[in-house]
């Protein structure tokens, strides 16, 4: 009897699936972690990311209950499902967490982002800046006879989008608060 030449994982006929499951899909999700603000816990959460190599893209810190002493952090990262499930799990692993919620996987949530700009022009780039920050609702918390502050608040990608028209009539800095999102209805 001879014995078959068939490919590991290659066939319709095989009992087992050989093939790995992992996806390559890079995914972007948005955390909420709730934890007992106490010293070092933010650097023992960050330093979860950076010593297995995960990228943080936005992190929001920010106390949400004075008496019980419990603050929120806000993460947007990317990853695999497969690193995101990792990521997850050995968040609540850590001692002072209390809840860690991927407001991503949970359903519908409403994000928001703060960003300061500043641009710099003159003549038509100036009235041409006013026009589009008007367009994007963005106010404009500064004034001088050189340049403008505008404040615009949105989801990252009308922030960006806002950015990458400024670019070309003066933008000189741009400071952004990070992500802060919360689930939708009750």
């Amino acid at each position: 009897m001879s014995p078959l030449k068939i490919k590991k994982g290659s066939s319709k006929h095989s009992a087992y699936n050989l093939r790995p499951t992992f996806s390559d899909v890079q995914e972007r999700h948005t955390l909420a972690v709730l934890v007992e603000n106490e010293p070092g816990v933010l650097a023992r959460v960050i330093g979860l990311f950076s010593g297995r190599g995960y990228n943080i893209e936005s992190l929001t810190v920010a106390e949400v209950d004075h008496k019980g002493h419990l603050s929120r952090i806000t993460i947007v990262t990317t990853g695999t499902p497969q690193v995101i499930e990792q990521i997850k799990a050995q968040l609540t692993r850590i001692v002072p967490v209390h809840e860690v919620h991927d407001l991503t996987v949970e359903g519908a949530f409403v994000e928001r982002e703060l960003a300061l700009i500043k641009v710099a022009g003159k003549g038509d780039d100036r009235v041409e800046a006013l026009r589009l920050a008007d367009v994007f609702r963005a106010h404009v918390v500064d004034s001088t006879l050189e340049s403008f502050v505008f404040q615009l608040t949105g989801t990252p990608d009308k922030i960006d989008a806002f950015a990458d028209l400024m670019r070309p009539l003066g933008l000189v800095e741009i400071a952004r608060t990070g992500v802060a999102a919360l689930s939708r209805g009750t």
